[in-house]
């Protein structure tokens, strides 16, 4: 597949995910955020090639647990990559701030430590309003479809180093 260029020279994205098997995980705190990416996700991952038989959809708590099911994912073999979406919203405490914080640092040790391309789709946002514009629907900002395409991507370009993923 050849590559698209941007107005700006930039290489476009290459992005077949026909055969893939793609973990989905998703952070039931702030639920109403998230059902938005889960769908940005699953739009994303059929408009990348990945066939519906082939995506794994499961829930945990929040996104602090996110790193903790993406690692057993990984682990588990039976997945070329994980999509994992949340929602962080600043509060009053510094509960954010720990909380956002390793969740991405978990997610980078998953795919690090296992090969395994793990996207970090988890929104830290100031308010709701910021949350909600980050997960609009089809045609709209979408963290959840973005990061779909960029896992489809980053298992193609994982397998051309010659590494990574179930079937790689």
């Amino acid at each position: 597949m050849a590559e698209d260029v941007t107005d700006d020279g930039v290489p476009g994205p290459v992005v077949d995910g026909a055969g893939l098997r793609v973990a989905v995980l998703a952070a039931r705190f702030n639920g109403r955020v998230t059902v938005r990416l889960l769908d940005g996700v699953l739009r994303g991952l059929a408009a990348g090639g990945v066939a519906d038989a082939d995506i794994t959809v499961r829930w945990v708590a929040g996104a602090f647990e996110l790193p903790t099911l993406a690692r057993a994912w990984a682990l588990g073999g039976r997945v070329d990559a994980i999509v994992a979406v949340g929602c962080v919203i600043r509060g009053e405490t510094a509960h954010f701030d720990l909380v956002a914080g390793q969740c991405a640092a978990g997610l980078q040790r998953v795919a690090l430590d296992t090969g395994v391309p793990t996207i970090f789709g988890a929104l830290t946002t100031e308010d709701l309003d910021q949350a909600l514009a980050r997960s609009e629907g089809p045609g709209g900002h979408n963290v959840g479809e973005e990061g779909a395409l960029a896992a489809v991507e980053l298992v193609r370009l994982v397998r051309e180093a010659g590494a990574g993923g179930a079937t790689g």
